[in-house]
């Protein structure tokens, strides 16, 4: 993100009042009588869209929300999350369609090649799969090539989800200032944070496995196996609490341009005091990725199971006999699948952060600025999108 007043895309132009604003509020006259916000878009008493209370002259209801992009810049409800990543895909579908289309070929190929060669054609696990008294040297050989399978498949899995999550969030960023993006911008906007980024990816899991592991290691010392269940229980809590707690770190890196570790603690600040919110959201976001990727998956599985005879016995556990054809058909419902839940997961994550920007820092004045839709100069100078600084802890909203 550039260093322009209010909260401008990465390589955006700052707002130009000649291209004009979708709705443009009245000229700045004198201060309100009540030191309210500017007239047209400022929350009143009552909430947004909600009648004033009794007393106020019958002046009418609140003015609603401008939406210069893909959401109303106010607070979101969970619909206007969902909706808001729909819509960014759909409103920038060529952008959106070759990041996600790309990133999930590249993926899936890598993971169907180490598949084939490491796991379809192990002679160790297929030891593992027909003799119940396996040889140390099968053993070895079959972890040898789970291992190799696993290494992989995770490293590609963990470069494409940085690569992703990077872009798509640029996307979502301009999408909710009504602006297009190509993929050179957003390849352009996102490629200097990929770095710290994967710092981020690999240190929040890190951080959730030591929550498990360190207090299961501790109480297993102790000899008992009760503890030791308490301790992977109670590790197992701490890893969730933590893993919410740093979710938003990924797009406060990419939009603030903060470093690894001052990433986390934004996010930490973020999510204090509404912990079960974004738990919730988190929930259902994976819910909803994990229902979509098994409705597609699934019947591509069964279809190339069954246009490849020795491809249904994989169906059943045997994965030595998979081939290529069933690999190959199986690959292209995962690749749809991924193609349709990355831009979901990347752009509710990205729209949450804007979110609880909005209701701690009144993010919504900085991106009304930024979309043009006022006429004031911004009182933050060359700041930046920051509203009130990372370390502002405004009233929530």
């Amino acid at each position: 993100m550039s260093d322009k007043p209010g909260w401008t895309s990465p390589g955006s132009p700052s707002p130009d009042p000649d291209n004009g604003p979708q709705q443009s509020p009245p000229p700045q006259g004198p201060p309100p009588p009540a030191g309210g916000p500017p007239q047209g878009w400022g929350q009143a008493p009552g909430g947004w869209g909600q009648t004033p209370p009794p007393g106020w002259g019958g002046r009418g209801p609140t003015p609603l929300a401008p939406k210069p992009g893909v959401v109303p810049l106010r607070p979101l409800t969970l619909g206007e999350l969902f909706d808001g990543a729909v819509s960014t895909a759909r409103a920038h579908w060529r952008t959106v369609l070759l990041i996600s289309l790309g990133i999930a070929i590249v993926t899936q190929v890598a993971a169907t090649i180490a598949m084939r060669l490491f796991l379809s054609d192990s002679e160790g696990l297929d030891a593992l799969e027909n003799n119940p008294d396996p040889t140390d040297e099968e053993l070895r050989q079959a972890l040898g090539d789970l291992a190799a399978f696993t290494s992989v498949t995770g490293i590609v899995t963990l470069l494409g989800s940085v690569l992703a999550t990077a872009m798509l969030t640029m996307v979502v960023s301009r999408a909710v200032l009504g602006r297009g993006v190509t993929l050179e911008e957003a390849w352009g906007d996102s490629r200097s944070r990929l770095l710290p980024l994967l710092g981020v990816v690999l240190l929040v899991p890190l951080l959730a496995v030591l929550a498990v592991a360190v207090p299961a290691f501790a109480l297993a010392l102790t000899g008992s196996a009760g503890l030791a269940a308490l301790g992977v229980v109670g590790g197992a809590v701490l890893a969730v609490w933590l893993y919410v707690r740093l979710s938003l770190a990924a797009p406060a890196l990419m939009l603030e341009r903060q470093g690894v570790i001052a990433s986390l603690r934004r996010s930490a600040k973020l999510v204090e005091g509404t912990w079960w919110r974004i738990f919730g959201i988190q929930l259902l976001m994976l819910l909803l990725v994990v229902v979509v990727s098994g409705v597609i998956e699934f019947p591509a599985t069964a279809i190339a199971g069954f246009i490849d005879g020795e491809g249904t016995s994989s169906l059943t556990g045997d994965i030595g006999d998979m081939t290529w054809t069933y690999l190959i058909l199986s690959g292209i419902g995962a690749v749809i699948a991924a193609t349709l839940t990355l831009p979901i997961s990347a752009g509710v994550t990205a729209l949450l952060y804007i979110d609880q920007r909005i209701r701690r820092e009144a993010l919504d004045l900085e991106l009304a600025r930024a979309a043009g839709l006022t006429g004031e100069t911004d009182p933050a100078g060359d700041k930046g999108p920051e509203a009130g600084g990372p370390d502002h802890d405004g009233p929530e909203r």
